[in-house]
């Protein structure tokens, strides 16, 4: 076990090991019960260019329809307007067609998934090695039944948070689960679970806020001596806290630190270094799905979208631009948007294409940021104090 924390520690949010330069591990993939190979190169630059809008999205907003409920009550919601008992109503199939009732259907009796917490109960350090990191565990599953959109107030949802309250345990330390464990990307997405399906997560809030860096923002590395915040455990723990924030209002500490931390990527541009202005790591750019721990500029604009539905929320940042900007040129002539790319490891079932090929769920979430960011434009941006001074 002394093994499996240490692996743990060392890479929940940081890139996994590579063969040689430019061939990642990390790529590879595999369902369960089926054998992967061993190790795969990046998937293929995608060419992109910058394209007129399209002229009648009909079309893709068609595609989008044409597909599982977790995607469709979302087009229904946030592209078309459909008045809420609609969605709503879509949204409930989650629990019984599709993707989310597949996922339901992998739990186990005792209310966790593959047996364990972060880690599956057979995970064996030499297929992090060979495969990648796992995605089947309990942590994971929750955090996509609720990106897929499980209603949090229906029977299977609160069987799933009651059992998994009384069995899970951390990998780290056998902490409960909902109690949170070490590392501040877990313990953001855990927050973010637990707010959205009803579960009191504020001692984890607590923690969050008193673990911000100097900086303004998270990184789970910080406990092996780091000082400075990543992209990637920010906008985990944001993600929590605006969760946190729309379930329970937050406290005026939870929110003044989602703020830092927004104001970390922002004086970023959500993707270059602080320090010369170069792009901090070109992932940033390539749009990954499922998110997983990973962070990309598409997954922090939605996050910016998100947080602007809360009430009171101020306008888009002007220095959002140049990342909206590059999701704009990604689009393809079609319309739709290309998956950049998919977590090696272990999962239960696909849920997206291959890397390069139109994605749904990467096209949904650009289609909803670009239509808040074109709203936004004819009520004027919130600018930062560096660009009112230009």
């Amino acid at each position: 076990m002394r093994i499996l924390k240490s692996t743990k520690r060392t890479w929940c949010c940081t890139t996994p090991p590579t063969t040689k330069r430019g061939h990642s591990t990390a790529h590879t993939r595999t369902e369960v019960h089926k054998t992967a190979p061993s190790s795969a190169q990046w998937p293929a630059k995608v060419t992109v260019t910058r394209l007129a809008p399209v002229a009648d999205p009909g079309p893709v907003i068609a595609w989008l329809l044409d597909s599982d409920p977790s995607i469709r009550w979302q087009v229904m919601r946030d592209l078309l307007d459909a008045p809420e008992p609609e969605w709503r109503a879509e949204r409930a199939k989650v629990e019984t067609e599709g993707w989310g009732a597949r996922l339901l259907s992998y739990e186990d009796e005792d209310g966790q998934w593959a047996g364990g917490a972060f880690i599956p109960r057979d995970f064996d350090f030499k297929e992090w090695e060979e495969v990648g990191q796992p995605w089947t565990a309990t942590t994971y599953a929750l955090s996509q039944l609720r990106e897929l959109g499980l209603d949090p107030t229906s029977e299977r949802a609160r069987r799933a948070v009651e059992l998994v309250g009384a069995n899970a345990r951390w990998d780290h330390a056998g902490q409960p689960y909902w109690e949170g464990e070490v590392e501040e990307c877990i313990n953001g997405r855990t927050v973010a679970d637990g707010a959205y399906f009803g579960v009191d997560v504020s001692a984890i809030v607590d923690r969050l806020v008193g673990e911000r860096l100097d900086d303004g923002g998270w990184n789970c590395e910080r406990a092996n001596g780091s000082l400075r915040s990543s992209f990637a455990t920010t906008i985990n723990v944001l993600e929590g806290l605006l969760e946190y924030e729309r379930a329970t209002g937050g406290t005026p500490e939870s929110r003044e630190a989602r703020m830092s931390g927004e104001g970390y990527l922002l004086e970023r541009r959500l993707f270059r270094r602080l320090s010369t202005g170069e792009v901090a790591d070109a992932q940033f750019l390539r749009f990954v799905h499922p998110s997983r721990w990973y962070y990309d500029i598409l997954r922090a604009l939605d996050y910016f979208r998100d947080a602007g539905t809360l009430a009171g929320a101020a306008p888009p940042d002007g220095r959002l631009d140049e990342a909206v900007s590059h999701v704009r040129a990604r689009r393809l002539e079609e319309g739709a948007w290309p998956l950049g790319w998919t977590p090696a490891g272990r999962v239960w079932f696909d849920v997206d294409g291959a890397a390069g090929e139109p994605s749904r769920w990467v096209t949904l979430r650009a289609m909803r940021v670009l239509e808040w960011w074109e709203d936004a434009r004819s009520s004027g941006f919130t600018k930062s104090a560096e660009d009112r001074a230009r």
